[in-house]
């Protein structure tokens, strides 16, 4: 389908933003609902409708589209307050892999078990209801808009515009060079997926009006923590940088987490869900770019990307004095 009127619900930060290129490069009519917060005279050829999704959404009444592609939703009553207030012939939801209660073996498909709330829905959320809110989020999702609602789960996405900071500090930090603190065991799993592949593949499954659940990640398990930090130092690393893995249980001990040392899954139980099998979203045309043309991309638009909670250079350089001298 072609020059589909498409409504995205956070359209101007990270994944919605390539959302928004992708829909526009391919031809769409966009409309973007944010709070009008990030990105200033972005997408003028887009419509803008400012509005806070948590305080009403008048804004939208009357209103038709084709499509709705939400990737902001944290909490299924902000899924409720949606389907009450939009006309939509399909809709999006971005979801995680965060949803799953426990994978199994390496290769997990979208039909393994989900967590279970139980009792009261929570109302904030945290490290603990992310995942949780989001399965009450899909299922909310899939009762108001329809069997035919397209649901995705990716890992970590990276890619430009990223404010996580998460990928591309580690780019960042290998390109520096030296001696680079690497946390806990190399051999732990890992996946990602470019913002730009994720959000031109679910483009073109609105288009072709597709929909069900599908794991949005990169690459096929097995692939480490290890793979992907040399996989990075093949592309920016200079001459006599070297990775020091130091164990987790250490690292705790000085008081470092996964987010000092992004996307370190350091109670070790967490990783299980970056063993995704792609294979579905893979049929359905989803398409990733090599991991090692998005590092370069990466670096080229992003040098200066820092993010406050990451570790300083200063409290690298003691703790790794501190695991050679242990």
């Amino acid at each position: 389908m072609s020059d589909m009127r498409i409504l995205i619900i956070g359209g101007t930060r990270f994944v919605g933003r390539h959302i928004t290129e992708a829909a526009l490069a391919a031809g769409h009519e966009v409309s973007l609902l944010h709070r009008g917060r990030t990105g200033p005279g972005l997408f003028p050829e887009a419509e803008h409708l400012i509005a806070d999704r948590d305080t009403g959404l008048p804004v939208l009444r009357g209103r038709e589209w084709d499509v709705t592609i939400d990737v902001s939703a944290y909490l299924p009553s902000q899924v409720e307050t949606l389907a009450d207030a939009v006309a939509t012939g399909r809709y999006v939801f971005v979801s995680t892999t965060a949803v799953y209660a426990a994978p199994g073996a390496p290769g997990f498909t979208e039909d393994s078990p989900l967590h279970e709330t139980g009792g009261p829905v929570p109302g904030t959320v945290t490290g603990a209801t992310y995942g949780p809110l989001k399965v009450l989020c899909e299922r909310t999702a899939v009762e108001r808009f329809g069997p035919g609602t397209l649901v995705v789960r990716p890992t970590y996405v990276i890619g430009p515009y990223d404010y996580t900071g998460r990928f591309t500090y580690w780019v960042n930090r290998i390109a520096r060079g030296g001696e680079v603190l690497a946390p806990g065991d190399p051999s732990a799993p890992i996946q990602v997926i470019d913002g730009r592949d994720m959000a031109s593949w679910i483009v073109a499954m609105t288009e072709k009006a597709d929909g069900g659940t599908f794991h949005a990640v990169s690459p096929r398990p097995p692939f480490t923590f290890g793979d992907m930090l040399e996989a990075i130092a093949a592309e920016v690393a200079p001459p006599g940088t070297t990775l020091t893995w130091a164990a987790g249980d250490f690292l705790r001990a000085e008081g470092q987490n996964g987010r000092s040392l992004p996307l370190w899954g350091e109670d070790g139980e967490s990783t299980a869900i970056n063993t995704a099998d792609p294979s579905a979203a893979y049929a359905a045309g989803l398409a990733p770019r090599p991991l090692a043309q998005s590092i370069r991309e990466i670096r080229a638009s992003e040098a200066d990307f820092s993010v406050e909670t990451t570790i300083t250079p200063e409290r690298e350089a003691e703790i790794l004095a501190a695991w050679h001298a242990r």
